[in-house]
Formats: C-alpha cells, structure tokens, sequence
C-alpha cells in the first residue's frame, strides 16, 4: 500500500482536482452519487474524500457544530468554529454532501497505520492501553470524529459513509477497524455515568472481543460505582456497529473535554455479516 506524506492538501484554488499526487489512497477525484431513501427531500446525496484544506475545513466546521454546538463539548482549536486536533493533518477525511445544497452533511476521519506512525500514536491510544492489539497494526485503521448533521439523520447518509469505508479498506488491502464510540454524559438534563455504566453491562455480555485483544482505559469510567440497571438502548451508531459485527475491547473511559464515555470498539472485514458484505463490497 502507498501512502501520501501527508492526506490533506493546499487550499483548491491553488490545486487542481485532476492533478492529484501519485500514490495517492484513492483511485480518483471523483464524487459518487448515492440515491437518498424516500425521506420528503427527493434529493441525493453525494460521497467523496476530502481533496484540499478547504474541505477539510468544512468538515470540521461541521465537527465543531455537532460536538460544541449540540453536545457541549469543550473544545481547544486554533480557528474559532472548527473541530481542529493534531491528528487531523494525518487522516484521510470522508464526506457526505446533500447534493442539491454542495453542504457537507457526514464525515468520518480515517488514520491509516503509515499516517498513525508518523503521528506518533492513534487518538485513541491517548484514551486506552492498545498494547494488545500490537499484532494488528499493521493493517489497522482508526475511525474518528463521526458526525451528522441533525438535519440529515436518516440511514442514508450513515449507509454511505460505511459503504465508502468498506471499499477503502479492501482497496488499499486493510482489514481492522478501531475507534472510541461515544455515549453522552448528559441524559434526561441530568449529567450522569448511569446511562453508559448500563449500556456497557449489555454489550459486556453479548458482544466482548476475544480476551487478547481486550484494551484498558486510562481515565476508567467508574462503572462499578454507577448504576448499571438502566434499561436503556445505545446510541444509534453503536448499534450499527454491532450489526455489523463490532466487538467491544474493554470498559468505557470517560472523556472529561466531550463529557462522552468512550466504548473502545474493534470491527474486521471479515466479520461483516454476509448481507452486510454484498451490500457494501457486492460479495457474499
């Protein structure tokens, strides 16, 4: 697999689209068209990797909105309005546009192993102890920072994030997928650990990775000290992974700046469920 020296690159104006550097992770500069289901716009919706700074820009634009503007989160950023860290100059960004409007509506962060040794380390090693997952790395990619905007929450544009992601990995020969799955602190106007103390009781149960590959928290949500007896569902994206054959690697942490606790999740290619796999890649 060939890696850019960095993913991002100069402001569009200055750069264009055709002349894209080579070895770059995707075959063109092209947007896929995706139908959107039946939801009272009539309108699609388009997916394609960010090209230029610009792009990125709106994605974080976006980031900052969701995770600031809707969930309070506390964000340290060098441009007021964007979601901005140190990992984002060496991931490969995903966006979802509503087609008629050019607005970036989804997006995902995506840090390949090259990019991940450049940076010194994956965002989530800062939450957990990867050490176990050493033998992985070398085909182990790390989703990040997913959002949708509220307007545009139907399973359309989730459909077309993963269905991009897939066919990312299988082409550039990747097989695991790792990241931290965020469950709000905040429930019912009350700040509380209850909701994912509960949430990691069920998913405990049915849906742990084999125990080499189990992970720990370095700011450990105090599970034991909560109460884990809600009966409550996990967030929507959460579940998704799991359809999708997720397993869990450990406990929560709590992350203290998005006031989320963070599931640590691991999800491989060939664990995609065989509808799952036509769907995305068109194999059984």
């Amino acid at each position: 697999m060939k890696e850019l020296p960095t993913p991002t690159f100069a402001l569009s104006p200055s750069a264009h689209p055709a002349a894209l550097p080579r070895g770059s992770l995707h075959p063109s500069g092209q947007r896929t068209a995706v139908e959107r289901p039946a939801d009272g716009h009539g309108q699609g919706i388009q997916v394609a990797w960010a090209r230029h700074q610009d792009e990125v820009r709106q994605a974080q634009r976006l980031r900052h909105e969701v995770f600031a503007g809707e969930m309070g989160a506390r964000l340290s950023t060098p441009i007021p309005g964007h979601d901005i860290d140190l990992f984002d100059d060496f991931c490969e960004h995903l966006l979802v546009r509503d087609e008629q409007t050019q607005e970036v509506i989804g997006t995902y962060r995506v840090l390949t192993p090259v990019q991940a040794r450049r940076v010194g380390s994956t965002y989530s090693d800062t939450e957990f102890d990867l050490t176990r997952l050493r033998t992985l790395r070398p085909r182990m990619v790390e989703l990040g920072r997913s959002c949708v905007h509220p307007d545009h929450r139907h399973g359309g544009v989730i459909m077309a994030l993963w269905g991009a992601l897939a066919e990312f990995m299988v082409r550039n020969q990747l097989d695991t997928m790792i990241g931290c799955a965020s469950i709000p602190m905040l429930h019912s106007g009350v700040v509380s650990g209850d909701v994912a103390a509960s949430i990691w009781r069920q998913v405990s149960s049915t849906h742990m990775a084999p125990i080499e590959w189990h992970v720990r928290p370095r700011l450990a949500l105090p599970v034991e000290r909560l109460d884990g007896s809600l009966q409550v569902e996990p967030p929507a994206l959460i579940r998704g992974y799991l359809r999708l054959g997720a397993k869990v690697l450990g406990p929560p942490a709590w992350d203290p700046d998005f006031n989320t606790a963070d599931l640590p999740m691991l999800m491989r290619i060939a664990d995609l469920p065989a509808r799952y796999r036509k769907h995305f890649l068109g194999s059984a």
